[in-house]
């Protein structure tokens, strides 16, 4: 039996992810027509003899997420269910806290993936991975190559290029040390709890030497990747397999279009019943597009590629959308055109208005090349990115919006090029 842990973090993990994450957690926003946390849970349901889907993180319950795990559980028919940590335990952490409910049931193995990925979660090619790789009890990482530079933004590893073991691990060196790098996703036994185990006795013995603070906070709290990969590598117990399929980290809102673009594109194996199509009496479509059923278009109207129309969305005659993402309930008036831009809930752009960002999409002629970690701010400016509108946003007709971040319930009166508008 095997169970699937996905780590969803916290309200303070999503601010590179303002002003999307005021509204839903940063999990549940909507990638390609389905939040983000959906596309973890249908990796996993297919994979043989999974039973159960634990989220981990430190979100308060809302109203928002009870209402994703009611529907995940009736469409997927598999438990689901959230585990509340008191504070943020880290990656290791949070597991270890929560190992009884993981080991309940007796699971030979289990998957942990990090919330904040995009990938094609090869989980059963892992699994085959494990048995084919070292002792029934070692570990699996999965990896993909990353180009040099790039490479030092992430865990690094060094393999045996023969067995595949893991014999050396960094966490975002400050020098090269090697191209393979740590896709946030894994696949262990409960061996791995001594592990962790080991290191939370070491953390409580060393806060006995400190001043007595809140130590056995700081105790508990773990991290997978410094904590134990990096005393884990080397001793034949830790192994990275390496995927050939799409991967992107998404931790700022200019991530999610690019992870849109992926998953968009993945649909044509996996949900081809997610891909409009140009029919007659609808709106012309160009590459890969989601709309959901209930959006209203006009026939006139350009979609694609890679755009995710919402529940609820207006669009009108003449509108042309292009690499963006249009939430729930928003109104695109006539004639207005959204290129590389994220238009938040029930916002409206007026007719002939422009809104338009700069994407931050990996350098096309590199193959291994990943999304940069962007920064809000470069040399005292604002640094050019896909605009952002937050939700009840209302731009008036003929205004033009570029590269620009607008916070919720705004109504702006002239245009805007590389600023925050609060």
């Amino acid at each position: 039996m095997l169970k699937a842990i996905i780590l969803i973090g916290g309200p303070q993990k999503g601010t590179r992810f303002r002003p999307l994450s005021f509204e839903v957690p940063k999990p549940l926003f909507p990638v390609a027509g389905v939040p983000m946390l959906q596309h973890h849970i249908e990796a996993c349901v297919k994979v043989p003899n999974l039973k159960e889907i634990l989220l981990i993180g430190f979100y308060q319950p809302n109203e928002e997420l009870n209402r994703f795990l009611f529907n995940a559980q009736q469409e997927f028919k598999m438990p689901i269910r959230y585990l509340q940590e008191f504070a943020a335990l880290g990656t290791g952490g949070g597991i270890y806290h929560f190992r009884d409910q993981i080991l309940s049931g007796s699971p030979e193995a289990f998957f942990v993936l990090n919330a904040d990925v995009c990938s094609a979660f090869p989980l059963a090619e892992m699994l085959s991975f494990q048995k084919e790789h070292g002792e029934p009890n070692s570990f699996v990482i999965l990896g993909t190559t990353a180009n040099r530079k790039q490479s030092m933004n992430y865990g690094c590893i060094v393999e045996n290029e023969e067995t595949n073991e893991v014999l050396h691990y960094v966490e975002k060196p400050s020098t090269f040390v090697s191209d393979i790098i740590n896709c946030g996703i894994y696949l262990f036994n409960p061996e791995i709890f001594q592990h962790i185990g080991a290191v939370f006795q070491k953390n409580q013995q060393d806060m006995l030497l400190e001043e007595p603070t809140n130590g056995w906070h700081r105790a508990e709290a773990i991290r997978l990747e410094q904590d134990i990969f990096t005393s884990l590598a080397g001793q034949g117990k830790l192994y990275v397999y390496k995927t050939l399929g799409f991967w992107s980290q998404i931790k700022s809102a200019g991530s999610a279009i690019y992870a849109s673009r992926l998953y968009l594109n993945q649909y044509h194996t996996t949900h081809p019943e997610r891909l409009a199509s140009n029919k007659e009496g609808g709106p012309r479509i160009t590459g890969n597009v989601y709309i959901h059923p209930t959006a209203n278009i006009d026939p006139t109207a350009v979609l694609g590629p890679n755009v995710s129309i919402g529940t609820g969305v207006t669009i009108g005659a003449g509108v042309r959308v292009r690499e963006s993402i249009i939430l729930h309930g928003a109104n695109l008036q006539d004639q207005c055109c959204v290129l590389n831009s994220i238009v938040g809930w029930d916002s409206t752009i007026g007719k002939w208005a422009r809104v338009e960002g700069t994407p931050s999409d990996p350098n096309p002629n590199d193959p291994f090349a990943k999304m940069d970690s962007e920064t809000l701010f470069r040399d005292g400016k604002l640094t050019p990115s896909i605009t952002i509108l937050g939700c009840n946003v209302t731009i008036p007709s003929e205004v033009i919006v570029l590269n620009s971040i607008v916070l919720p319930h705004k109504d702006l009166n002239r245009s805007f090029k590389n600023q925050i508008i609060l």
